[in-house]
């Protein structure tokens, strides 16, 4: 089985580093799958979630000219579709949230201004 960029295959762990590991792919190949792509979240050692002699299923991100192959574990690994965005409120519905905001500021502010004439003694007098 040849082995292509951008092809899903499953192959052995067969030695781990701390900046990724090799796995050697159908064929004989050994690839590397750097630690930024073992999960999706942050891997602070590798030990973690692989071990030697694990057998994976990586996807090939890239044949150098060099012959170097690079692997992704992540993105080899089908993902759930994203939910679909909930509708936007309505017009009418901010419409409404802004009217009553304005009358209950309007209520608070006159309420503010009483309790400040009442400590001052009134409108005007002194």
């Amino acid at each position: 089985m040849s082995v292509e960029a951008g092809s899903k295959v499953i192959g052995k762990v067969t030695g781990i580093k701390p900046f990724g590991a090799f796995v050697e792919l159908p064929g004989g190949k050994t690839g590397l799958v750097h630690i930024s792509e073992v999960a999706d979240k942050y891997v602070e050692d590798i030990n973690e979630h692989l071990k030697v002699g694990d057998e994976i299923e990586v996807k090939v991100l890239s044949i150098g000219d060099d012959n170097k192959i690079s692997l992704s574990i992540k993105k080899a690994q089908d993902k759930p579709k994203p939910k679909p965005r909930q509708k936007a409120p309505s017009p009418e519905d901010f419409e409404k949230k802004l009217s009553g905001f304005l009358k209950d500021s309007e209520e608070r502010m006159s309420t503010i201004k009483r309790q400040a004439e009442s400590r001052r003694g009134g409108r005007g007098r002194r």
